[in-house]
């Protein structure tokens, strides 16, 4: 079981001015196996991509790169900026980068010759469930998915969201059970419904959603991260302690 923290967790603090090359000390320190950096959270990145490289292999932390951008614009092309990420990606030292497929319906390309001419070889790509009606549906994750993986790119996989699956009103159940097989990440965080207004719970034991009954439909060989802004460093140490209960460590 690979545990990883998201720096959306440190929310607060990423206001307050903190960077992620000092989160990645604090990740460490609290004895979980890689951070999941935001590419939105960084303000120099020609100068924090490589500290937090360099902090992350001193402390033998993991590295993943959440990037808020599609791999296919509106009218269907390829993101020029795909490349970019990449390269960013390799500073880093990732193990995985993701992204929101985007409108997938309109790519009239070759699948394996636009998507090979990056490193997933190397960096594996992976896709999420976002919060639209574009690339956040089971349907959407599907026709991607299954068409990478019969194009040869078994290296591109999907992060299993959570939460996400309330802001586009879909099966949490049903789409685990859909997407199991190209499931290579899960991103766990609750959801709390008051009224038709959601908003992200601080404790996966509250919300809508049995995580715990979840996640015995999905891939248990997979790395995990939490997601979700906490305020204290105690808090996050019971919410790790709550996952490794009940996943084991």
């Amino acid at each position: 079981m690979t545990l990883i923290l998201n720096t959306w967790i440190f929310e607060k603090d990423v206001k307050k001015g903190a960077s992620q090359v000092d989160l990645v000390d604090r990740v460490a320190n609290l004895g979980v196996d890689g951070i999941e950096v935001r590419r939105e959270y960084f303000k120099d990145l020609d100068k924090e991509l490589p500290e937090t490289a360099k902090k992350a292999k001193e402390r033998n932390l993991i590295v993943n790169y959440s990037v808020p951008d599609v791999i296919f614009e509106d009218d269907g092309s390829l993101n020029p900026m795909l490349q970019t990420y990449f390269e960013e990606g390799k500073i880093l030292g990732l193990k995985k980068i993701k992204f929101n497929i985007g409108n997938y319906s309109k790519f009239t390309g070759d699948l394996k010759e636009a998507l090979s001419q990056f490193p997933i070889d190397k960096i594996e790509m992976n896709v999420e469930n976002d919060q639209t009606q574009v690339s956040g549906t089971v349907v959407a994750l599907t026709k991607f998915l299954s068409a990478a993986h019969e194009a040869g790119l078994p290296e591109i996989g999907y992060v299993y969201d959570l939460g996400n699956w309330a802001f586009t009103h879909g099966d949490a159940i049903e789409s685990a059970k859909a997407l199991a097989p190209y499931t290579h990440y899960i991103h766990l965080k609750n959801t709390i419904d008051n009224q038709g207004e959601l908003s992200t719970s601080d404790n996966l034991n509250v919300g809508i959603y049995d995580w715990k009954n979840i996640l015995t439909y999905l891939p248990k060989d997979v790395y995990f991260a939490l997601e979700y802004p906490m305020d204290t460093d105690e808090q996050i140490k019971e919410q790790i302690e709550l996952f490794q209960k009940e996943v084991g460590a």
